[in-house]
């Protein structure tokens, strides 16, 4: 007999479980249609997009740097093309590593050129082409495509390199370029920051940095950076999953740099640096009427290719241990005593504040007194009576010492920041140093001894002279020298003098066109000029400008390094570092001067004989076109 109550129980079961499934199934169904929902038109736009990026890569083509050329159309530094091995990882089919030492076998690869490489990698895309090996010789070009085939991933790529073809010549002028740095990027980022432009979004800014390859690192190089680097090129691509290029969609090609024009006349500073020869030192000559700078010397100097790739190790550590200091930028950071060059100046000033007229003179014993303290002439027994215009001629250190005294450290002071001591001139290049101007205020902010603080009467003395603590560099001695020249105007020196457009070939002036006239009379420049036209005809500058074609204000200077404590100076018992310098100063011609400038030869002794000398040449060769005999002639590079 059938049971019905078991059938129906049964029956209920089967129907509540099928609900169940269903209502489990509605749910799941129901959760699918919302993630539907979220990911397709809530999430639209940005999974679009990525899927775009996965899809599309952006490839960035470098741009030709700017050149740089000189006053007279010479080229002092441009670009070279050369091939690159370069490795695009997505196209790669074995590990980076080992298709490095792969490749290493086929083309010797370095050290260097492996690190380089590596860290190169790091935030890179993999669609990026990245260099494992730049400058290949045919030879080695050909040895790789004929094992091409077993290196996907890996191309030979053309790409332009800086160079500077004169070498060493004007090296710390022209600085150089070399890789991005990780401290470049963050400066290059911020840059795009502070001047955001159409490839500045924040998908296409690291894009556009990390195509930056090489940047400017010193020099013109560095301080007109965003001028010469120019506008990358960018080509749209695609790329299947795997990261490998399908066809070009898109692309833009880069636009060259600007070219710089300077003001820098490139045979006059083939002259200067072959007249240092192996010696030590500074120089620049301003054009007085505009500023321009036409010769920047800073010597020994080095060959500013050496860095293009990234310098050698060995190189590296022997330029920088070097005792000679070869990297070290003597014109624009070096600050030297000036010593008698700075008298001059200091007559001018006697003249301006009403301390001195130009006949009233002394009676030079050989050494002026001070308390306890005797501060010595370099004339043992004096010159006699001296005038301001004779104390210029004969460098009659008294006369000096004693007009320091009574003017006082405060109208010195006061007088030589406005000529430019101890300021900033605004040159146009990074990393000029103010020197020291002497000051109370300076003595008191620079030493933390209370005891050591306070200026003292007997500290004025020195700097009558040059000497104490008076440090300048040579360019802030070439401006004064041309502010007085200039009677009394104040051009602001420069060595860039015009920027091409590299499309247009618009040139655009870069030399400032405000200038400043210090109120100085007239006649106390007068006075100033005669005196130092003396030095040259019958005072310490007198055997160098033997027969002298052309009128020229000069003023000799030797300046102390080492103390010697009352000792008598003996060159030759003295170590070298330990000697005097060797300056000096002039414009040319006398009467309507067109040329000033100022140069030290380090440790080299008296400025008559090493300074003067090399001041000689130069101005003949400017006021004469004359060439001295012996110098190496100027040679265009190929």
């Amino acid at each position: 007999m059938v049971n019905h109550q078991d059938s129906f129980s049964s029956l209920e079961k089967y129907q509540s479980r099928i609900q169940t499934a269903l209502w489990f199934v509605m749910a799941c169904l129901l959760i699918l249609f919302f993630r539907f929902f979220w990911l397709q038109v809530v999430k639209h736009t940005k999974y679009s997009t990525a899927s775009e990026s996965n899809r599309i890569a952006i490839i960035t083509t470098p741009s030709p740097r700017g050149l740089i050329i000189d006053r007279n159309g010479i080229v002092i530094a441009r670009n070279f093309p050369s091939y690159s091995l370069e490795i695009t990882p997505a196209g790669t089919t074995m590990p980076l590593e080992q298709l490095v030492d792969s490749l290493n076998s086929v083309l010797k690869i370095s050290t260097k050129d492996r690190q380089n490489f590596f860290r190169s990698l790091q935030g890179a895309k993999k669609t990026e082409s990245i260099a494992i090996r730049n400058f290949l010789n045919n030879e080695e070009v050909a040895r790789f495509m004929s094992r091409r085939y077993a290196y996907p991933g890996v191309e030979i790529q053309v790409r332009y390199f800086r160079e500077y073809p004169y070498q060493e010549l004007g090296a710390h002028l022209l600085g150089y370029t070399g890789r991005v740095s990780q401290k470049d990027r963050e400066k290059l980022l911020a840059e795009l920051e502070e001047s955001p432009d159409d490839l500045s979004s924040d998908e296409l800014r690291p894009i556009k940095i990390k195509g930056i390859q090489h940047v400017g690192k010193i020099g013109l190089e560095q301080s007109y950076e965003k001028d010469l680097r120019g506008t990358l090129g960018f080509s749209e691509v695609e790329i299947t999953a795997g990261g490998r290029v399908v066809r070009n969609l898109s692309s833009s090609a880069p636009i060259p740099g600007s070219n710089l024009s300077l003001a820098i006349d490139i045979k006059l500073q083939h002259l200067m640096e072959q007249l240092y020869a192996k010696r030590r030192g500074a120089a620049v000559v301003i054009e007085v009427a505009t500023g321009d700078i036409l010769s920047f010397v800073s010597m020994p100097t080095y060959n500013p290719n050496a860095f293009i790739d990234g310098i050698d190790a060995d190189l590296w550590k022997k330029l920088n241990d070097s005792l000679e200091k070869p990297l070290f930028n003597r014109a624009l950071r070096g600050t030297y005593p000036p010593g008698s060059t700075f008298k001059p100046f200091m007559a001018l000033a006697a003249l301006e504040g009403k301390f001195r007229t130009p006949e009233q003179g002394i009676s030079d014993p050989g050494y002026f007194k001070f308390g306890s303290t005797t501060f010595r002439d370099d004339a043992v027994n004096g010159h006699g009576f001296v005038n301001m215009r004779q104390s210029i001629t004969v460098s009659c250190d008294t006369y000096y010492y004693k007009l320091a005294n009574d003017m006082g450290i405060n109208a010195i002071s006061s007088f030589m920041k406005d000529l430019s001591f101890g300021q900033l001139t605004g040159i146009d290049i990074n990393g000029e140093v103010r020197g020291i101007l002497p000051s109370k205020e300076w003595k008191k902010a620079y030493y933390s001894d209370p005891k050591i603080q306070k200026w003292n009467d007997g500290d004025t003395i020195s700097i009558g002279i040059g000497q104490g603590y008076n440090s300048y560099t040579i360019l802030q001695l070439a401006q004064a020298t041309a502010i007085v020249a200039n009677r009394g105007v104040v051009m602001k020196p420069h060595l860039v003098k015009m920027i091409e457009d590299p499309i247009t070939h618009q040139k655009t002036l870069t030399v400032p066109s405000e200038t400043t006239r210090l109120n100085i009379k007239k006649e106390n420049l007068d006075v100033i000029t005669e005196g130092m036209i003396g030095v040259n005809i019958s005072g310490t500058g007198r055997v160098p400008f033997s027969g002298v074609r052309y009128s020229v204000a000069g003023k000799t200077g030797t300046a102390q390094v080492f103390s010697l404590a009352g000792k008598q100076y003996n060159a030759s018992a003295i170590s070298e570092f330990k000697r005097d310098h060797a300056l000096y100063i002039a414009f040319a011609p006398a009467d309507k001067p067109k040329y000033a400038l100022a140069l030290v030869v380090e440790n080299a002794g008296f400025g008559a004989t090493a300074a003067a000398p090399i001041a000689r040449q130069t101005l003949d060769y400017l006021m004469l076109n004359q060439w001295p005999e012996g110098v190496p002639a100027w040679k265009t590079a190929p």
